[in-house]
């Protein structure tokens, strides 16, 4: 591209990638500006994701642009929903297909046996970390740790099911369950918890991320439609508007002086709303997370869409 050719504007929204097999989630960020350089953003549009994928993991990854990326933290802590096999009679070290193989076992659970232990995985539970994952021990990577043979103690941490049932099964391929989960849950270890109640091992051959707080599969775009945009076609296409990631929080309509008195960081008070958690439009174009508490507002994370064409 001509360098003399001014950047467009910077964009504000979100692309849900339907990250594929092998991908890690940094590289799809390095993608996704890749293809915004290619299409004359600059290098200076910021990216960042919602929520980090194995590589050995697909489906929904929200990746947030410009003033979106205020709410990555968000989806970070939001809930997420997976598809996953557990397949019985082996345990791999990582607990997946990557690992070796550190456990076998000639128990085969049927259906009805399957179904018949997820109750006690449902609801608050505490579950141990798999050692091949990013959580720090001692100031080092508990997969770092675990690559160079050492031995890794992971603590176990409180995490929450909010459901869990069986979509299909297998005698062959094993058991396929859909999961909703709080932040911080693995799936490794829950299919390595469910099959060790079950009197036998087992490892996730599938994992598929069906829901990341507000985005589904609905919303996702594959690789090769991301990397049409370097090629000339329009973002608008697959880039969903900045508020798409609060849409399970309501809003608050401001006039254009209480949008302004927001957007300088005064207060605002007698808003007829309950207290909570908000995000305040003017019109259509979203100006702040706020809080609401005894009717004055506090702006949690403001957002500076003023170079938004209305």
């Amino acid at each position: 591209m001509n360098s003399t050719v001014p950047p467009r504007p910077a964009p504000h929204g979100w692309i849900v990638l339907d990250k594929p097999l092998g991908l890690g989630s940094t590289q799809a960020v390095a993608a996704v500006k890749r293809n915004l350089r290619e299409a004359g953003y600059g290098k200076k549009v910021k990216v960042g994701h919602g929520g980090t994928l194995d590589p050995l993991a697909t489906g929904v990854l929200p990746i947030a642009l410009g003033e979106a990326t205020k709410l990555a933290g968000r989806m970070l802590d939001a809930s997420k929903s997976y598809l996953f096999t557990v397949r019985f009679g082996s345990e791999t070290d990582t607990l997946d297909l990557e690992g070796k193989v550190i456990a076998t076992s000639d128990v085969r659970p049927d259906q009805a046996e399957v179904e018949g232990v997820l109750a006690q995985f449902t609801g608050p539970i505490e579950q141990v970390p798999p050692i091949y994952s990013a959580l720090k021990v001692d100031g080092e990577r508990a997969y770092d740790l675990a690559r160079a043979g050492q031995e890794v103690e992971m603590k176990t941490r409180a995490v929450t099911v909010f459901e869990l049932r069986l979509d299909r099964f297998d005698a062959e391929e094993g058991a396929t369950l859909l999961a909703h989960v709080s932040k911080g849950t693995y799936i490794r270890s829950l299919a390595r918890d469910i099959a060790r109640a079950l009197g036998t091992c087992g490892t996730v051959t599938l994992l598929r991320r069906v829901k990341a707080g507000p985005f589904d599969l609905s919303q996702a775009i594959s690789l090769d439609k991301l990397n049409e945009i370097g090629k000339g076609a329009t973002l608008e296409q697959i880039l969903l508007p900045l508020e798409v990631g609060l849409d399970d929080i309501p809003a608050i309509d401001l006039g254009s002086e209480q949008a302004r008195a927001v957007r300088q960081g005064r207060v605002l008070t007698e808003l007829p709303h309950d207290d909570g958690l908000y995000w305040a439009r003017e019109g259509t174009i979203p100006v702040a997370l706020v809080e609401l508490l005894s009717g004055e507002v506090r702006v949690v994370r403001g957002f500076n869409l003023s170079d938004v064409a209305e």
